[in-house]
């Protein structure tokens, strides 16, 4: 009873419009004061435990390296290399905008900094190109959660540290799906291409020409060498993924600072501050969220979904598919990365009764609060590129459903295939 009166409270908050930190913190505080056993202090001592984890220290580090990428100048390059190599198909500024995020995703591991920085570039440009500003919007959101699917991942790190698994293998884990929902975003732009409402995508940004593909390559190349240290140092051993978070912000530094020379000195306050806001805000998501957690655990809610799922599937197949869309609908209207870090005991614990791969389980669980974040009505992703197409939110949401659905088809399909998401962990890891 004390759960259900907990979720009818927190939903009554949510839809009133306050915070989600604050919500998960005021119906936290107020299931520990339902029970006489435990203390009030107990709560904000769950929350600093909670973030007592040494491979969250990863995170300010990771986020600190993103928007010194942001400033850099290296989302210019990027879209410049992708017009280079796709600009010549029917509607060359989608496709470029999908492979953009893609290598964009390789550098910085925010799906958020993926979609601001790629989007800040190619809306205008889309829109300029005579593309509905909604659809830009929508296509830009979707192709930003691929951020934090192809490694390195923000999202990732605190799966792993949470659920015990190993980081690297997540990120080693995420290029396979990560390149899928590429693909499935591009096939969506492919099939509009052909549609008689959609002109504008027939137009092309120009021809292939492999000397401007190689002439790109040539700008671009330091930022496509960033996630093959991050990796790479991390699978040799050479550092763990906390210390790669202070690589790769050294790394994002000397790249701004003495190869594009577009970041300054007087340029590092403003990055300091902004990424310790951000830091501040992800890392109180973290804590509340794993407190409330913890609460639910000891009302016995990972038992109660445990039981539930057993009883309505006998499948590892079908556990997944329950799990996907209990995700997908809970994101739809908490914040994803509150609904991760609240569902990843429970997560841990059916992956291991049903056997389920811990890679598979990780990605699919990634997965979710991506397109989560895509998903109306509160979808962060969609907000961030409809404040930079300067359209309404509901012309957005009346384009977002096609990527979204290609999203979750790629979804379904690491259901049915974990090998998409373990192969590579396991044949690297063993």
């Amino acid at each position: 009873m004390t759960l259900v009166l907990l979720f009818v409270f927190l939903l009554g908050l949510i839809t009133v419009g306050i915070p989600i930190i604050l919500v998960m913190g005021i119906v936290g505080l107020a299931g520990v004061l339902t029970q006489p056993t435990l203390p009030p202090a107990l709560f904000p001592q769950k929350m600093f435990a909670m973030l007592d984890n040494f491979s969250l220290l990863a995170l300010p580090y990771f986020i600190l390296a993103g928007e010194l990428i942001s400033r850099g100048g290296i989302s210019k390059r990027l879209v410049e290399f992708a017009e280079a190599v796709v600009g010549h198909w029917r509607g060359g500024l989608g496709h470029a905008s999908v492979v953009s995020s893609m290598v964009f995703a390789g550098v910085s591991g925010s799906s958020v900094a993926d979609t601001s920085a790629i989007g800040s570039i190619l809306v205008p440009a889309m829109k300029s190109r005579g593309y509905k500003p909604g659809f830009a919007a929508a296509l830009i959101a979707c192709a930003g959660t691929i951020g934090a699917i192809i490694p390195p991942s923000m999202t990732m790190i605190v799966y792993g540290s949470m659920a015990n698994v190993s980081i690297g293998g997540l990120f080693l884990g995420g290029i396979i799906p990560g390149v899928l929902i590429g693909v499935g975003l591009m096939l969506v732009i492919a099939l509009y291409a052909r549609h008689p409402d959609y002109p504008e995508l027939r137009r092309t940004t120009g021809r292939f020409v492999l000397k401007s593909v190689l002439r790109a390559t040539v700008l671009v190349w330091p930022a496509l060498l960033a996630p093959v240290i991050v990796l790479g140092g991390i699978l040799g051993g050479v550092f763990t993924a906390t210390e790669a978070g202070v690589v790769a912000c050294f790394y994002s530094f000397i790249i701004g600072f003495f190869v594009y020379r577009t970041v300054k000195l007087r340029d590092l306050p403003e990055i300091f501050v902004q990424a310790g806001v951000t830091t501040a805000l992800v890392s109180g998501i973290i804590g509340v969220a794993g407190a409330f957690g913890w609460l639910l655990s000891y009302l016995n809610f990972n038992d109660v979904v445990l039981d539930g799922i057993s009883a309505v599937a006998g499948t590892r197949i079908a556990v997944l598919l329950i799990l996907m869309a209990v995700m997908l609908v809970l994101t739809m209207f908490v914040d994803s990365m509150a609904i991760l870090i609240i569902l990843i005991p429970v997560a841990v614990i059916v992956g291991r009764k049903f056997g389920i791969d811990e890679f598979q389980l990780g990605l699919l669980m990634v997965m979710a609060t991506q397109i989560g974040s895509t998903t109306p009505p509160v979808a962060v992703l969609l907000f961030v590129a409809t404040s930079i197409a300067g359209c309404s939110y509901n012309e957005t949401v009346r384009y977002c459903w096609t990527f979204i659905a290609a999203e979750v088809a790629v979804l379904a399909l690491v259901v049915l295939f974990p090998e998409l998401a373990s192969w590579i962990p396991h044949l690297i890891l063993g």
